[in-house]
């Protein structure tokens, strides 16, 4: 709907603020509510237990996502600012996060890092604040006002001598209340598309891993000339389970080498190579998500070669599922494996295979066994695999290729729609607490139509 705006407007005098509603009042943040007021002493009993809510732990959008319990003898020092129910808190380190929430109703003691602003209403209503506090061009004048390029960081006296806007106590309620109401409903639906991204997702895994080991459906099969698989029989691995009867198992390490021997990448042609690490890669999708030569990576020496085609393969932490065909000549991280398959293993078949959450539940199980989650070259020789004909394995990839992009397009879109439902929702908070709309009157114009009908 559209929403009305005030009869009249003044200047606000404040730039990023423009004009405003002629009645409200333009002040600094330190005349409406106190800052930091309250803190966990040193002399803290040690057995004391709180709820711990870090950085990380807050998003813009949902607020604080999770705490951490602990007693304060096993706190870290950072560990110390107590919040109570009204409070805001608004991060003054790592900025470009974002990190606002406002402090709801809790049960247990709540502490939050001394990287955040616990900012207390005073002469306002707390509703109205924790929205004032989350309203763009306030964030975006914290960031600004922060100093420092890897780790940007203000000081809580600057936060506080941010100007904000004060209506009148009612027009604060009847705002919060407003946008209580609203931003409500936007949470709604974006947790409804965020549920159908996990339905997506978990379709793509269960997709890829019966593809690869239970055979193509018999539609795709026949699609691709391929005689549709009637019988199975136990592969004698148990994370395999029953395969194709036509189907052998063989052992990884006869089948599929691992690139042996390391490059100097600060010599040519290694340093403007591509490099992938890690955390070039999206878990469980098989993406590469940005690309950087060796020099943009001031990398060291201890560098694999990789042959395009090839695949690069996450050995630490296996849970996170990291690994990505080599999209030409590039040179991996020591932390990664470039793999190729023999003249009967296609690499493309590979690829989804350990893609697949079968072959994830191997990695995992397999490197829980060392102190460092890592699948090491003897692990890997331990290590079955199914092998279809190679005709098969060519159809199976260029299915699962097919299927899952139609799935990764669906998911895109609802994605997408995600991002456009959290900018409406910035949006109408900024509309709302900067009087670009007139919430009283919108609600009494809605509460009309609703007495009308």
């Amino acid at each position: 709907m559209k929403y009305p705006p005030y009869p009249a407007y003044k200047p606000s005098g404040v730039q990023w603020i423009g004009d405003v509603p002629e009645h409200w009042d333009v002040k600094k943040l330190k005349y409406a509510a106190s800052i930091n007021d309250e803190a966990l002493s040193e002399t803290t009993e040690p057995e004391y237990e709180f709820n711990y809510v870090d950085i990380g732990s807050v998003s813009f959008t949902e607020g604080i996502t999770k705490h951490e319990t602990m007693e304060f003898e096993n706190a870290p020092s950072r560990a110390r600012r107590i919040v109570k129910k009204g409070d805001t808190i608004v991060s003054t380190v790592r900025t470009y996060l974002r990190a606002i929430a406002s402090i709801g109703t809790f049960d247990d003691p709540l502490i939050v890092s001394t990287g955040f602003a616990v900012v207390r209403p005073q002469t306002c209503e707390a509703g109205y604040l924790s929205y004032a506090l989350r309203e763009r061009s306030f964030v975006e004048s914290v960031v600004a006002r922060s100093t420092g390029v890897s780790y940007p960081a203000i000081n809580a006296s600057e936060i506080v001598d941010i100007s904000i806007l004060l209506p009148s106590p009612n027009e604060q309620k009847s705002i919060a209340a407003f946008l209580g109401r609203e931003t409500g409903r936007i949470d709604s639906l974006v947790a409804k598309k965020k549920q159908l991204i996990e339905r997506l997702k978990e379709k793509r895994s269960a997709l890829i891993s019966r593809t690869v080991t239970r055979c193509l459906p018999p539609d795709a099969a026949q699609e691709f000339g391929l005689q549709p698989h009637a019988q199975f029989k136990p592969s004698g691995i148990d994370w395999l389970g029953d395969i194709p009867e036509g189907w052998e198992v063989k052992k990884f390490s006869h089948e599929v080498s691992i690139v042996n021997g390391q490059v100097n990448p600060l010599n040519e042609p290694y340093a403007t190579m591509l490099l992938i690490g890690p955390e070039h890669v999206e878990s469980k999708t098989g993406k590469l998500l940005r690309t950087e030569t060796a020099i943009d990576q001031a990398a060291e020496s201890g560098k694999y070669l990789c042959p395009e085609g090839s695949i690069i393969y996450s050995k630490i932490r296996p849970a996170l599922q990291k690994l990505v065909i080599a999209p030409k000549k590039c040179l991996c991280s020591a932390d990664m494996y470039p793999l190729n398959g023999s003249d009967l293993v296609d690499n493309s078949y590979l690829y989804w295979l350990l893609l697949s959450d079968r072959f994830l539940a191997w990695s995992v199980l397999e490197s829980d066994r060392v102190a460092m989650p890592k699948i090491n070259r003897d692990t890997f020789s331990k290590l079955r695999i199914p092998i279809p004909s190679l005709a098969e394995q060519t159809e199976i990839a260029s299915y699962l290729d097919r299927e899952t992009a139609k799935l990764d397009q669906l998911t895109a879109k609802v994605s997408e729609a995600i991002e456009r439902l959290q900018e409406y929702r910035t949006a109408l908070i900024t509309a709302a607490v900067t009087g670009k709309i007139n919430v009283d009157s919108a609600s009494s114009r809605i509460a009309h139509e609703k007495s009308a009908v």
